[in-house]
């Protein structure tokens, strides 16, 4: 049966994966179609915004020449190891957290104070507790992701029903059976989902883990090209972190699916 156009824009509704497909690639389309109308046109100025055709030349030389691997493994490793510390100790905290008022009362004033802190105000003081080295790039990442997952986490433990532990009692569960076979598994998808969210903040704290004392990285690659104005390499650098943005946003649908199928809506 033929859909109408009005169709595709009912709430909630699901649409065929080939229309989906089809929408995901027209946008790209339009994206990049844009992109040349404003350098192929001359309505921007090369240096300010570099023609596609440049910025694939300059992405060729820099893959070519190892310069892009170099320091796209070496924000890789400092975004995963920031990250993965951040996650191990936040998430618990976070669960824990949400499910216990006493918790709660000691945790949420803290966090709520330290979330607002700019991470960029920080880093004189991380530059003398931990130098200058890549332990202070993932201190960065750490501190940018820990206290913004707590508090998503918390929310998430919050919001599973009380009425579901107390018939869990009530069928002669123990504590420790409710904790670990009903909050567990209920928490489990927004948990993902929140690590999928903190992923992004982590890398939009690339620049700044880079900003000081870095000679390698994308991030330090960005900084390093604005001095001379070379717009192809950020534009290069740019879009590496996109796709890798994406990589890993990709990654943590599958982990969804995989893990908490039975929560998982498309």
């Amino acid at each position: 049966m033929t859909r109408r156009l009005g169709d595709y824009f009912v709430p909630k509704e699901e649409i065929p994966a080939r229309v989906y497909l089809a929408v995901s690639i027209l946008a790209g389309v339009f994206v990049i179609g844009l992109w040349c109308l404003l350098t192929y046109a001359g309505l921007v100025r090369d240096d300010f915004l570099p023609p596609p055709h440049r910025v694939i030349a300059t992405a060729g030389k820099l893959i070519n020449d190892g310069s892009l691997l170099k320091h796209t493994l070496a924000s890789v490793t400092v975004i995963l190891v920031g990250f993965i510390l951040s996650s191990l100790v936040a998430v618990p905290i976070g669960i824990i957290s949400g499910s216990f008022r006493v918790v709660e009362a000691f945790v949420e004033p803290i966090v709520n104070f330290t979330r607002y802190l700019p991470v960029s105000a920080l880093i004189p003081l991380l530059i003398l507790w931990v130098g200058i080295g890549m332990e202070e790039k993932i201190a960065v990442i750490i501190i940018g992701t820990f206290f913004q997952q707590i508090l998503m986490v918390s929310d998430v433990s919050a919001q599973v029903p009380k009425d579901l532990l107390d018939a869990s009692y009530t069928l002669g569960a123990s504590r420790r059976q409710v904790i670990t076979r009903v909050l567990l598994p209920a928490v489990l998808p927004g948990v993902i989902d929140t690590l999928r969210v903190t992923m992004g903040l982590a890398w939009t704290y690339l620049v700044v883990a880079e900003l000081v004392g870095a000679f390698q990285g994308l991030g330090y690659l960005i900084m390093s090209s604005m001095r001379g104005l070379a717009t192809d390499i950020i534009f290069v650098a740019i879009i590496t972190i996109g796709l890798l943005g994406l990589f890993f946003d990709q990654l943590f649908k599958l982990l969804r699916r995989l893990v908490v199928p039975w929560a998982t809506v498309r």
